[in-house]
């Protein structure tokens, strides 16, 4: 990440991101969190059909549907953030 993103970045982004980066990755982060985590990267959240949303950073996609009934994202979704996010050169 480059120093002007971090500047922006909260604690509860920070928290995100180290959640997410945990090993294990936790399991209970709210999607909602890491749509948050990515607008304060300086990412973008598109809408899709249904509970499809695609996340945009650093010139990457990720395609994903938000959890339901529940909240929290799944291990799966998690692990696959964070192989996104690795590369496209985000560190913890």
């Amino acid at each position: 990440m480059h120093p002007t993103t971090i500047a922006i970045m909260n604690s509860k982004h920070t928290k995100t991101l180290k959640a997410i980066f945990a090993k294990p990755a936790a399991s209970n982060i709210k999607f909602s969190d890491i749509e948050a985590l990515v607008i304060a990267m300086g990412g973008e959240v598109r809408e899709g059909d249904g509970s499809r949303v695609a996340l945009l950073l650093g010139g990457g996609v990720k395609h994903a549907h938000r959890p339901h009934p529940g909240k929290e994202a799944k291990q799966y979704q998690v692990k696959e953030i964070k192989e996104w996010l690795t590369a496209i050169g985000v560190k913890v």
